[in-house]
């Protein structure tokens, strides 16, 4: 449908400098398309003041622009009283929407997916997600709207990772932690990443770095699946080597000392502290994260420095950062900590 309306007729080459004009006095109409034919642009607009007298005034029809929505919000289907309680973000991997909804917002899923799509239209999927779960870091996924698919290619800082969401581990908002740890990897260092999922830790040090070697271990058969296939996709054979096995079976399995550990196992890191200190070196770097309250984490760094001392290391330089929040009062932390063996 057309609307007529006054407009500014120009010439193609005063064009630019008109539009400039009419955008910083307000006076472009934003709902309508500007048009143009083989000489002249046409520029919808509010009103015509004194100092544009002499150009030239004309009534003519106009496209109407369509309106995006700025947030799903404004579109979902579900009464105002409720879209306050609607999520302020979500996680974007690849082409799916993983979203947490509260126990209010569950009848209303399908509008809430309907709305996601909508907004992004580069999203296909929409899924609902509990907390990650059991020893495989997996998430109760339902997909609310959009394809009925999980799997998906995720891109950042260059590589390109492919990604099961119901069956493996990844977190998109890991991603400058990850860029970050890689920048901090010195040339010809063996590095372990003791929790590694789809690799993306292993990969980003591979491509950005020079290490010696980095072992990706998983106990997660499929994860190994997805991270061999990420490791030949990103062109890093030759740096990294997939291990599928249990992180406590590590020290039996490897022949070499760590010069730097990644311990990517939020809740659970801890327990497998004791095996990371049998692979490192006299000297060795650790990115240790958790999922913590803010009052907890002195009670977690003194256990860590416990089982440090129980394995003959004295940890120092240890750096806590939070690195995203995950429930309320709880915090996504990453420590940066400096192991170093005891003397004989």
């Amino acid at each position: 449908m057309k609307n007529k309306t006054t407009a500014i007729q120009v010439q193609l080459k005063q064009a630019e400098e008109m539009r400039k004009f009419l955008s910083e006095k307000k006076l472009l109409r934003d709902d309508l398309k500007i048009s143009k034919d083989n000489t002249f642009i046409y520029f919808p607009v509010k009103d015509v003041p004194n100092e544009l007298g002499s150009c030239n005034v004309v009534r003519k029809k106009f496209e109407k622009k369509e309106i995006k929505p700025k947030s799903y919000k404004e579109i979902a289907s579900l009464p105002d009283k409720l879209k306050h309680g609607l999520p302020t973000s979500y996680d974007v991997i690849g082409e799916i929407i993983l979203i947490k909804l509260p126990n209010t917002l569950l009848r209303y899923q399908k509008e809430i997916g309907k709305a996601l799509l909508e907004v992004n239209k580069n999203i296909r999927t929409v899924c609902m997600v509990e907390p990650v779960s059991g020893e495989f870091r997996t998430r109760n996924i339902k997909v609310i709207s959009g394809e009925k698919c999980t799997t998906t290619t995720h891109r950042e800082y260059g590589l390109t990772l492919d990604v099961d969401i119901k069956k493996t581990y990844f977190s998109p908002r890991l991603a400058n932690e990850r860029k970050r740890v890689a920048n901090l990897v010195k040339p010809n260092e063996t590095v372990v990443d003791m929790f590694t999922g789809v690799a993306p830790f292993s990969i980003m040090i591979a491509k950005n770095a020079n290490p010696r070697i980095v072992y990706a271990i998983d106990k997660n058969e499929e994860a190994v699946k997805y991270a061999k296939q990420n490791i030949k996709r990103n062109n890093v054979l030759d740096k990294v080597e997939v291990i599928n096995a249990d992180a406590k079976e590590v020290p039996n399995i490897l022949q070499k000392k760590a010069d730097r550990i990644i311990m990517n196992l939020p809740f659970s890191s801890h327990l497998f502290f004791t095996y990371a200190l049998k692979i490192a070196k006299k000297h060795c770097t650790m990115h240790y994260y958790d999922i913590l309250k803010e009052d907890d984490v002195k009670d977690r760094i003194d256990k860590l420095k416990k089982i440090a001392e129980e394995n003959r290391y004295t940890l120092t330089n240890l750096d806590t950062k939070k690195i995203k929040t995950y429930a309320p009062r709880e915090f996504y932390m990453g420590i940066d900590i400096t192991a170093n063996k005891m003397p004989m």
